[in-house]
């Protein structure tokens, strides 16, 4: 489980050394569910009569976001851990000594990592129980790894970012412009693409890092191989593996040893005979000025199977915006069939706490 965040430091600590034993960071929201699907041997210190141990070497269960169904444990190595901060330190040319702000959930990889890369980097991790944009501006940390709505929330500032080192940007693609916008602020940003089973980024700005490998598989599929590669899942799941190659589920192509992420494979939505990557889609309509927010699902549909709909939150709601004007928006934008066939009109999207859009909910129209 999730003891708060200086405790947590030390557990990961002792269970990177060895000196204690494996740790699964939970979320409070997550904690009911993923004890009875991952079965620790200890609860806040309790023990389980339900409970089952992990293989040796095994020092952290992440439970995945579950933005896209329900969450798994994926095993994570001390051997992994360490090779995935290790690499990221030497990307960003980050020195011992300087301080990582953590104010992402620890109990999702891109929070855990900035402990573990705290841990490498010699120094006390800044770690915040929850975001706040003003707190984050006067923590004095050298580097932080953010969400795009946390960037968002501290570009809608106005503030000076050139504080920051180094801006770790994950977890989701960022709305169109603002990378712009905060690098207009001063701030340096690093895209970063990987998951909780590549212990987090593993590619940052279209680059892999030391000792990681990526290719595109003939189904269209980024698959990644190296040091930073997880050991297994807890229970169950199929295997993800061809060779040595961990095939994810998202959708890229390669150009010149760089990177483009195109969405996940699981967003392709079927309309009338035609693929739509439903993240391409998103991207488009982000860019239109009265958007200010927006995602695109497939819905069933009796006569194309499914509809390309768009959720969007406008940037005025007293003057929301119409279909018709959104799909005259996409006219030179996108092919035909890719332009939204129903609009769903939100106050906001649904984020799950580290940050992602809720998929699971937006398809359920929660």
């Amino acid at each position: 489980m999730q003891p708060p965040g200086p405790a947590l430091y030390t557990a990961i600590r002792d269970a990177l050394s060895g000196a204690g034993p494996a740790v699964l960071p939970l979320a409070p929201g997550q904690s009911e569910a993923a004890v009875a699907a991952l079965r620790p041997t200890h609860v806040d210190g309790e023990p389980r009569s339900d409970g089952e141990g992990v293989p040796s070497g095994v020092a952290v269960v992440i439970a995945t976001s579950g933005s896209t169904g329900a969450p798994k444990g994926v095993l994570l190595s001390a051997t992994a851990l360490r090779a995935s901060a290790a690499a990221s330190l030497r990307r960003v040319a980050a020195a011992k000594g300087e301080r990582w702000l953590c104010c992402l959930p620890v109990a999702h990889i891109a929070g855990l990592q900035v402990l573990v890369r705290a841990l490498l980097s010699e120094s006390e991790p800044i770690i915040h129980a929850r975001f706040d944009p003003h707190e984050v501006l006067g923590s004095g940390a050298d580097h932080v790894s953010l969400v795009p709505t946390q960037l968002h929330r501290l570009v809608e500032l106005g503030a000076d970012l050139s504080g920051f080192r180094t801006i770790l940007l994950g977890g989701a693609a960022p709305r169109p412009g603002l990378l712009e916008r905060a690098r207009d602020l001063g701030a340096r940003i690093v895209t970063t693409y990987g998951m909780s089973e590549t212990c987090g980024g593993c590619v940052y700005d279209g680059r892999p890092l030391d000792n990681v490998e990526v290719k595109i598989g003939e189904d269209g599929l980024i698959r990644i191989a190296g040091a930073v590669l997880f050991s297994g899942y807890r229970f169950g799941s199929a295997d993800p593996f061809d060779g040595d190659w961990f095939r994810t589920s998202d959708l890229g192509d390669m150009a010149g040893g760089r990177l483009r992420v195109l969405g996940r494979a699981d967003d392709v939505i079927n309309t009338g005979g035609e693929k739509v990557v439903a993240a391409a889609v998103a991207q488009v309509l982000g860019t239109h000025p009265e958007v200010a927010d927006v995602a695109v699902i497939g819905t069933p549909d009796a006569e194309w199977g499914e509809l390309v709909t768009a959720i969007v939150v406008p940037a005025n709601p007293d003057t929301p915006l119409t279909l018709p004007q959104l799909r005259a928006f996409c006219r030179d934008r996108l092919p035909p069939h890719a332009a939204p066939r129903s609009l769903r009109l939100v106050s906001q999207l649904p984020l799950l706490p580290n940050g992602k859009t809720d998929f699971v909910r937006l398809r359920a129209g929660t």
